[in-house]
Formats: C-alpha cells, sequence, structure tokens
C-alpha cells in the first residue's frame, strides 16, 4: 500500500523542485508530475514526489485524521 501525505510548498526552487514542510521538517521534493503548483500550495507527497495538488482545507483534514490514527486519539464506534 502506498501512502501519500499533504505537505506545503514553502519555496519553489524551479519548475521541477520546491522545498515542503510537514509538521515542521521541511523536504525537497519533485514538482515533475504537477502542474502549476505555486509557494503556499498543498500538494501531496509520495516517495518524494509531488502527485497532486489539493486545497488547503483538505489538506488540513488530512493531516488531522493522519494525527488521530498515530496518536491513538480517534474516536471509535
Amino acid at each position: 500500500m502506498c501512502l501519500g501525505i499533504p505537505a506545503k510548498v514553502i519555496q519553489k526552487l524551479s519548475d521541477a523542485e520546491a522545498v515542503v514542510e510537514l509538521n515542521g521538517v521541511q523536504y525537497q521534493a519533485s514538482l515533475l508530475l504537477v502542474e502549476d503548483v505555486n509557494e503556499e500550495d498543498y500538494v501531496i507527497i509520495h516517495a518524494g514526489f509531488a502527485i497532486q495538488k489539493i486545497d488547503e482545507e483538505e489538506a488540513q483534514i488530512t493531516l488531522r485524521l493522519i494525527d488521530e490514527v498515530l496518536n491513538g486519539s480517534a474516536e471509535t464506534a
């Protein structure tokens, strides 16, 4: 199974590379698979590549859910 994580584009280095941030940690990522990415955008990162652009609300919801699962604070029915 593959997992893509939302990250915020902090600095666009070129049309092909950017610095992204997740939980205060910055990484260099490839933008080769996604068009029209700008600083402050959110992208899904998988294996060092941005694979999709998403809006900030969707990114925050996804990050919150991941945090709940990892920290065991997700509500159970």
